[in-house]
C-alpha cells in the first residue's frame, strides 16, 4: 500500500491532538517587536518544552501530530527524530512561521517544499500534513492548497473558522473538505462549537487556557456530535513553559494573550488528555500512519 494512500477504517480517532512546535519568541503576538533576524539571540526553549509534551503524551498513552517549524528542525534534529521514534506524526508548520497570506504562490511553494524535504531528510518519515502559521490559508490564498498538493502534502489543517482579529473566517467550513477538483487533498479545520448561538473555538491554544475546563469539555463533546470529521485540538510547547523569558516590549494586549494561565496549562491539558480518546491527525483523517517512511 502506498504510504500516503487514504484508507477507510472504523477505528479512526474521533479526537485528534496536535502540537505546533514553535518557540516563545516566534509567536505572532510578538512579531511586531521581535524580528526573525534576531531569533538567534533568544534563549532556545522549544526543545525542552516539546520533550515535556512527549512525556505528557506518554503518561496518557496518546499519539499526536507535531506541526514543526523547519527553523526548529535545523537546530534540534534529535527532537525531530524523538517525535517520530515515539510514534507521533511529524508534520510541517512551514520554515520560519511566515503566514501564507504574506507570501505569493511561488514563495509559499518554495517554503512548504523546502520544509517538507528538510523534515523528511532529518526524520526518515513521510511528511503528509501542513499547518499554516496563524491559520492563514483562506479566501486571500486561493492557490495555497494547489501548491501544497504540488509539494506532496495530502492534507492541511490550516483553517480556524471563527471571527478573530488575526485569522479565521466566521462563515468558513467547519468540517473537513476537499478544496481541489480531482484530488484527494483534504483541508481539515480545527474544532469549533456553538455557545449562546455563536460559533466559538474549542480547538485549544489561548481559548483553552482562558476557558474553565468544564466548559471546554462540554464544547468538545458538542463538537464530537456536530462535526462530520475529527475534532482537532492544538497547543504550543511554550504554553506549558511558564518560566519562559518575558517580552516586556510587547503590547499589553499581546502579553495578556500570551501569558494567560500558563502556570496551570500543563495540569489542565493533562486532565483533557485523560477525558477523551486522542489520536494523530493523519489517522483521524483516514491516511495510513505509523511506520510510513519518506
Amino acid at each position: 500500500m502506498n504510504a500516503l494512500q487514504k484508507t477507510e477504517t472504523p477505528t479512526r480517532p474521533r479526537f485528534a491532538m496536535s502540537v505546533d512546535v514553535e518557540d516563545y519568541f516566534q509567536v505572532w503576538a510578538f512579531s511586531d517587536v521581535i524580528k526573525r533576524g534576531s531569533w538567534e539571540g533568544f534563549e532556545y526553549r522549544a526543545g525542552e518544552a516539546t520533550r515535556r509534551c512527549l512525556d505528557l503524551f506518554d503518561r496518557h498513552d496518546v499519539k499526536a501530530t507535531f506541526f514543526t517549524l523547519g527553523w526548529i528542525a535545523e537546530r534540534d534534529a534529535n527532537l525531530v527524530r524523538e517525535i517520530v521514534a515515539c510514534g507521533h506524526e511529524l508534520a510541517s508548520h512551514g520554515y520560519d512561521h511566515t503566514k501564507a497570506d504574506q507570501q505569493d504562490r511561488a514563495a509559499f511553494l518554495d517554503d512548504v517544499s523546502h520544509t517538507k524535504k528538510l523534515l523528511e531528510d532529518i526524520s526518515g518519515a513521510a511528511v503528509k500534513g501542513y499547518r499554516a502559521a496563524g491559520f492563514s490559508i483562506g479566501p486571500s490564498t486561493p492557490w495555497a492548497h494547489e501548491a501544497l498538493a504540488e509539494a506532496g502534502y495530502v492534507y492541511s489543517s490550516s483553517a480556524h473558522p471563527i471571527a478573530h482579529d488575526h485569522y479565521g473566517d466566521a462563515e468558513g467550513e467547519q468540517n473537513p473538505y476537499m478544496p481541489l477538483k480531482n484530488a484527494g487533498f483534504i483541508e481539515a479545520p480545527v474544532a469549533t462549537a456553538t455557545l449562546l448561538g455563536r460559533r466559538v473555538s474549542c480547538a485549544g491554544g489561548g481559548w483553552f487556557r482562558a476557558m474553565p475546563l468544564p466548559l471546554s469539555t462540554r464544547l468538545l463533546r458538542q463538537a464530537e456530535g456536530a462535526l462530520k470529521g475529527p475534532v482537532i485540538f492544538y497547543f504550543h510547547p511554550w504554553e506549558i513553559d511558564p518560566g519562559q523569558p518575558r517580552i516586556n516590549s510587547a503590547s499589553l494586549r499581546s502579553k495578556l494573550r500570551h501569558y494567560l494561565n500558563l502556570g496551570g496549562m500543563e495540569k489542565k491539558l493533562s486532565r483533557a488528555l485523560g477525558a477523551f480518546a486522542w489520536g494523530r491527525v493523519d489517522e483521524a483523517l483516514g491516511f495510513s500512519g505509523t511506520g510510513d517512511t519518506a
